[in-house]
């Protein structure tokens, strides 16, 4: 394996300009989904890759049930400081599975209580909560607002509103958003690319918005009111993180005038370089975990019968 089985922990590093770049040189809807993909991919290479390494390091430790023939020689020569590589490979896989596992833990638990809580209103898929707070949020099938939120927004940017989360509910953001949670628990590298995706999956329901109600201008002030309203609300809003400065640069890009829908940017620019050398690094990672996860399996399978 050598070298190739360390790249994929190592390779995330390579999206982190397209990272940057994205949330303003890409369309929302296309920055969203190569980003989520790209997180995904470079995760589950990653964590192959740490697979791989605590087999290694496993079948060296005494009273291990796995074959003695993992331990020989020839086993522990198809990585590259095996001994430390092997043995700290267990510890970061286990912090992996123990990350990610209290994460899903944490997403069901709070759809549960949302949903339980809004188990005694009509079964309609917009639900009014009369609460003096002043927040919104998606449920993957239904949108909660309070009435504090709605009474301090005009007729129009009310439907600007549930114009944004309907797009969310739409385009299913909540799995995008649950996929590169997951990706930057399992790679820190990939953290940036988190970052994107939560801004960049607010950009496309802008816009999305902005194209059915029709009025950029109104849904910027939508954005802009509700944020003001629901500043320390406690559930995510129509402005989320308003205060560490997304808002108001999605007040701007509304302001302006829409993004053109272009999948793929030119090669001779600054995003389309940083796309391709991200696309460049996820294809590497991905060559590097299966051709680290065959030559291991030929190799022990050489070692003792699977």
């Amino acid at each position: 394996m050598g070298v190739f089985v360390f790249l994929p922990l190592v390779l995330p590093l390579t999206a982190w300009p397209v990272a940057r770049l994205a949330e303003g040189r890409l369309h929302p809807r296309a920055a969203t989904r190569l980003l989520t993909a790209m997180a995904v991919v470079m995760a589950g290479c990653s964590t192959l890759c740490l697979v791989l390494l605590m087999v290694v390091g496993t079948a060296q430790l005494p009273g291990n049930p796995l074959p003695d023939g993992w331990s020989d020689p020839e086993v522990r020569a198809a990585v590259p400081h095996d001994e430390i590589a092997g043995r700290a490979a267990i510890p970061a896989l286990a912090a992996v599975a123990v990350l990610c596992g209290r994460t899903l833990l944490r997403h069901r638990r709070v759809t549960r209580r949302a949903r339980r809580a809004l188990t005694a209103l009509p079964g309609r898929a917009v639900a009014v909560l009369p609460d003096s707070t002043p927040y919104a949020y998606a449920l993957p099938d239904r949108i909660v607002v309070t009435t504090a939120l709605l009474d301090g927004l005009a007729p129009s940017e009310r439907r600007a509103l549930f114009a944004h989360e309907r797009a969310h509910l739409a385009a299913r953001h909540h799995h995008h958003l649950l996929a590169v949670h997951l990706a930057a628990r399992a790679n820190p590298f990939l953290r940036p690319l988190r970052t994107a995706v939560r801004y960049t999956a607010e950009r496309w329901a802008d816009e999305e918005a902005a194209r059915s109600v029709g009025d950029r201008r109104t849904v910027a002030r939508a954005i802009g009111k509700a944020a003001l309203l629901s500043a320390g609300a406690p559930a995510p809003t129509l402005a989320a993180a308003a205060a560490t400065g997304p808002v108001p640069r999605r007040v701007a890009a509304l302001l302006g005038p829409a993004p053109v829908a272009r999948s793929w940017p030119s090669a001779f620019t600054a995003a389309g370089l940083a796309v391709w050398g991200a696309a460049a690094g996820t294809l590497v990672s991905a060559m590097s975990s299966a051709n680290s996860a065959v030559t291991l399996f030929l190799i022990l399978r050489a070692a003792a019968p699977l």
